[in-house]
């Protein structure tokens, strides 16, 4: 088994369209929150999912929180859910547009743990797909050894073991800072420069890089 990166990394995947939103409000925001709020986002989850997250799989570390109410990373890009995105078959699927709109914002995850420490946040990470109804959350920085990190790092994931952790999840709850993106990948040079313009004034800028091995 691959041991624990040194600065581990994680990725939320985004439709560029939310960029404008998000450097103004200066947050990405749980679906809990954005349903709450009644915010006018480009979603390219799957409806069902985001359901159950919403109203049934608990995070068992903090109890009486549910999934969808925290802010969802992947330990790793080219995640799953952007293969299903890319692929465009997925039988519950709302978002046909692909993968070339989604960008990654990259954050340290030792950044994020201590930020959320130290204003009383609460986060978790699970090993696996935390949308499932058997899957082990943590609270502890210490406990990322449980991660299959093996699996995470995998590019063939069709062994279902691989599959499951590969899925691990990072959660902040309600809200995660805009200033805790330290990187935003994209597919190609086009979109780079599409998101260079659309972050011109913001008050936070991460590095833009095109990075296509993050994409399929």
């Amino acid at each position: 088994m691959a041991s624990v990166p040194p600065s581990p990394k994680i990725y939320h995947i985004t439709h560029v369209d939310n960029l404008p939103s998000v450097a103004a409000s200066m947050e990405l925001v749980s679906d809990a929150r954005r349903v709450a709020s009644g915010l006018n986002s480009s979603l390219v989850g799957m409806s069902t999912i985001k359901r159950r997250r919403l109203e049934e799989i608990e995070v068992s570390c903090h109890p009486g929180t549910k999934v969808g109410q925290y802010v969802p990373f992947y330990f790793c890009p080219r995640s799953i859910m952007l293969f299903i995105l890319y692929k465009r078959n997925h039988p519950e699927l709302t978002y046909f547009g692909g993968q070339e709109p989604i960008v990654h914002l990259e954050a340290d995850f030792h950044a994020a743990v201590n930020w959320a420490n130290t204003t009383g946040v609460r986060w978790a990470f699970s090993n696996g797909n935390a949308g499932a109804y058997i899957t082990n959350f943590y609270k502890q920085a210490a406990d990322i050894i449980h991660l299959d990190w093996s699996a995470i790092q995998s590019t063939d994931f069709r062994d279902p073991k691989v599959k499951e952790g590969k899925q691990a999840e990072f959660l902040m709850f309600d809200i995660f800072p805009w200033t805790l993106v330290d990187k935003i990948g994209t597919i190609n040079n086009t979109m780079e420069l599409r998101v260079q313009a659309t972050l011109a004034n913001a008050g936070h800028q991460p590095q833009i890089v095109v990075e296509p091995t993050w994409y399929f």
